[in-house]
């Protein structure tokens, strides 16, 4: 969430980052004036303590002299003052909580190069990398070939799970492997710090790290219990410092992690199609960083690099898109994604997404360092896909396929496939 004093001190700011992301910006006045109330009401309960401490005083002396009439009276006038503590304790604990959930209905402040527009379709697009495939003889799309070669079950999944899950077989289930394992590998060799989450984590956690009015439509909650399965590793990540104070010179902290991942898909996009593109359960290298305010562009940059280098040794085509203001989460200050090229489709689909979340999502969980001045500050925090491998698997099924129906194995893969160069070569 915002820091409530820079929505004190920069509510037009505020205002005009919710008109840019197409928010009504009469949210940031309902939150001032609930913190004006729980302020004023703040003051009221301090002097209502201090009555209460007067009365006290009062007591004590009128018993000492053996005044039990006086006594008495300031006993009743201290049950009075006690109950009206109690009852404006109360109005405060109700203003704060009221105004926190309107702060956390606020936006991240965006970065001033973030391009305004409604919705995805105003996403502009930065540059496009590597040539793309054209093939000289019908092409089959993903499903067509797992089904020819036998490397995947959908409708077995369907009915065991589903839609919206699926069987691996054989080659498809080593080059999902191999993707790991690249990925693994790569990241290492940046100096990135490995880290296997658990894949479960409290709603508290989970609440920081996103929208909480996305839950019904993204997140698995698991039933009578204060859990949720983890829709990106990025989720438990984030928890692992929760609380945390560093020392300056221990930042930036340089995470990656692998996990399975869930999510529902309800909404817009749902599950509709058969395949591995949109799915209810993936596999996903994922990159976070936990560092100092005046680090973080660079840091975004550095992980858009590792996703590019990466996608650059697979030799897939691919563009990168800077998200509009109508499209970027509320918890981000800014943010790219990645989009593979397709020919089955002949266009670009999303396969990364990096952003940067300044200090939005540690705020809630505490994370915070001891800048020079001896004071703690915030941390920045950003995140990034490295690979999710079943629309990685896609793309590859799609672009290295061959005339004879098999597909090759990307080169740089080849040493994790068990000596297997082509998915369907006997």
């Amino acid at each position: 969430m915002l820091d409530i004093n820079f929505v004190r001190e920069h509510p037009n700011q505020v205002k005009d980052n919710e008109i840019k992301k197409n928010q009504n910006p009469e949210v940031v006045d309902s939150v001032l004036k609930l913190d004006a109330r729980w302020r004023d009401g703040k003051k009221k309960v301090e002097k209502l303590k201090q009555t209460r401490n007067i009365v006290s005083e009062e007591i004590n002396k009128a018993k000492k002299a053996k005044d039990e009439k006086t006594a008495k009276k300031k006993i009743k006038e201290m049950q009075t003052v006690a109950s009206d503590i109690k009852k404006q304790e109360a109005e405060v604990e109700e203003s704060l909580e009221k105004r926190n959930v309107g702060l956390g209905r606020l936006s991240n402040i965006m970065h001033e190069s973030v391009p305004k527009g409604k919705d995805d379709s105003e996403n502009v697009e930065i540059r496009k990398t590597g040539k793309t495939s054209e093939f000289k003889f019908p092409i089959k799309n993903h499903v067509e070939l797992c089904e020819s070669l036998g490397i995947a079950n959908f409708d077995n999944a369907a009915d065991v799970s589903g839609s919206g899950f699926y069987y691996l077989q054989g080659e498809l289930g080593l080059l999902n492997q191999a993707l790991i394992q690249f990925a693994i590998q790569f990241m290492h060799k940046k100096g990135y710090h490995y880290l296997e989450p658990p894949l479960m984590v409290r709603k508290e956690i989970l609440g920081a790290a996103i929208d909480v009015g996305e839950w019904s439509d993204t997140i698995y909650s698991v039933a009578d219990e204060d859990l949720a399965l983890i829709g990106t590793s990025e989720h438990a990540i984030l928890g692992y410092h929760n609380k945390d104070v560093f020392d300056a010179k221990d930042l930036p902290k340089k995470y990656f992690s692998y996990s399975m991942c869930f999510r529902k898909e309800i909404g817009a996009h749902g599950i509709n199609e058969k395949g591995l593109w949109r799915t209810h359960q993936f596999n996903k290298v994922e990159q976070f960083i936990f560092c100092k305010p005046d680090e973080s562009e660079k840091l975004f940059d550095e992980l858009l690099q590792n996703s590019e280098d990466l996608l650059k040794q697979l030799k897939l085509p691919y563009r990168v898109l800077e998200i509009c203001s109508g499209d970027l989460s509320a918890w981000k200050h800014k943010s790219y994604d990645i989009e593979v090229y397709r020919p089955t489709t002949k266009d670009y689909g999303e396969i990364v997404s990096l952003s940067n979340c300044t200090d939005y999502q540690a705020r809630k969980l505490g994370i915070k360092f001891v800048n020079q001045e001896n004071k703690r500050e915030i941390v920045h925090t950003l995140n990034n896909t490295a690979l999710a491998t079943s629309r990685i698997m896609v793309a590859i099924l799609e672009n290295y396929q061959t005339k004879k129906g098999t597909v090759k194995i990307p080169k740089v893969l080849q040493p994790f496939m068990c000596g297997i160069t082509e998915i369907g070569k006997r």
